[in-house]
């Protein structure tokens, strides 16, 4: 980085690292403002963002439609709590649930709760429904799995930096590798409640699992009178070209975590989606949470939703993406040793003789390109869905810049 008395950007990484705790590594960029698909630092450097908040700016930093909806609630109504009923809730909950093709809705906030709210559902569907013995519930997962950070998910993480030195360990989780499907078949027991996946592998690199896994999952899951979790949070809502990553095989899960996108990149929004059997073995006090839909989160969540029903972002996605791909596909063997696309998704593996994932997305951010990277040499782009080919174009040819030393 430049050293200039001038620049505002040092001061504020120094006083970022000296009052926060470490539990991130990021890059040394200071934003200040945002729209659509750049970003503009303390500085007033413009950057390209590739990461989308992970996804959860999928729509792009302040889209006009859903500040207007975030304006229009700030000045009425911000929160309740679940002890009363407010006027966005019911819409909020329908309509996601006919995007979802699901009878029911559970509103929470960060994504790690939609997956600890799917596991509990889960478990109390197994004990009363499946007839599962008390305290025997099992659910199966996978590796390379990402669901979140709480004890419980970090408890069947396989990542030892998200999982060492936090034990003692939750029981009740059976981990098989991801894409084999019949190593999940024979970890499935009288006493599985579900399987629990992410239909792409964000954190791992966008990993795909081969063709007619997530059919065989959802064939075994039937089968067996097991639930099929999809942990839609990253891959969900636009991101892979469809309304959900199941959706390019034709899978329909038992339930669908959902957050991220959800929230517009305005306000922390997720939700579970599943039938009136699953989601209604939960009675009042069994679960909860006061900010979870809440009036400003659905007005909001509710554009969203809107904005996904049109079918525009999930086709923009579709078409963009085999532009990246395009681009990308191009840089095999140029610096790259292997491509991962799902839409405008993607997992980029560097020769690590080059240079790691780390030195790769400080080199982009030197030209005004931000994105992130994970595991070693593996770098991720996720670009907003309002990106433009011209931009996508200038995000690959900055990067062939850097591979090319």
């Amino acid at each position: 980085m430049i050293v200039d008395d001038k620049l505002r950007t040092p001061g504020a990484v120094r006083d970022a690292e000296r009052w926060t705790a470490h539990n991130y590594h990021p890059l040394p960029v200071v934003i200040s403002s945002a729209e659509g698909a750049w970003l503009t630092d303390v500085d007033g450097r413009r950057y390209l963002d590739c990461l989308a908040g992970y996804s959860a700016l999928n729509f792009g930093h302040r889209h006009p439609q859903l500040i207007a909806a975030a304006h229009a609630q700030l000045d009425r109504l911000t929160l309740t709590s679940r002890a009363f009923i407010h006027d966005q809730f019911a819409d909020f909950c329908r309509e996601l649930a006919e995007l979802c093709g699901k009878d029911l809705v559970l509103p929470m906030n960060t994504g790690a709760e939609a997956v600890e709210t799917g596991i509990k559902v889960a478990r109390k569907w197994g004990y009363q429904v499946k007839g599962v013995a008390a305290g025997q519930a099992n659910i199966v997962v996978a590796e390379g799995n990402f669901h979140g950070r709480t004890t419980t998910i970090v408890s069947f993480s396989t990542d030892e930096d998200a999982r060492a030195d936090f034990g003692p360990y939750t029981p009740g989780f059976t981990v098989v590798p991801y894409g084999d499907l019949a190593a999940l078949t024979a970890a499935i027991d009288e006493n599985t409640v579900a399987v629990l996946l992410e239909p792409i592998q964000g954190e791992q690199g966008v990993v795909v699992p081969p063709e007619g896994y997530l059919p065989g999952v959802r064939q075994v899951c039937t089968e067996r009178n097991v639930l099929f979790i999809a942990d839609e949070i990253q891959s969900g809502l636009g991101r892979t070209g469809a309304t959900f990553a199941c959706d390019h095989e034709g899978v329909v899960p038992d339930m669908y975590l959902l957050g991220k996108a959800l929230g517009g990149g305005i306000v922390p929004v997720s939700a579970v989606a599943a039938n009136a059997d699953v989601l209604g073995v939960l009675k009042p006090g069994q679960h909860g949470s006061t900010f979870g839909g809440n009036p400003l989160a659905c007005a909001v969540a509710i554009e969203v939703v809107r904005l996904l029903a049109t079918g525009e972002f999930q086709r923009r996605s579709a078409e963009l993406g085999e532009r990246l791909r395009a681009g990308l596909e191009g840089l095999l063997g140029k610096g790259l040793v292997g491509v991962r696309v799902r839409g405008l998704w993607a997992g980029l593996d560097i020769d690590p003789a080059l240079m790691s994932g780390r030195e790769a997305c400080e080199r982009l951010a030197a030209r005004g390109v931000l994105a992130k990277d994970t595991h070693g040499s593996t770098i991720r782009l996720a670009p907003p869905l309002v990106i433009t080919e011209e931009e996508i174009d200038l995000a690959v040819t900055q990067l062939a810049e850097v591979l090319a030393g």
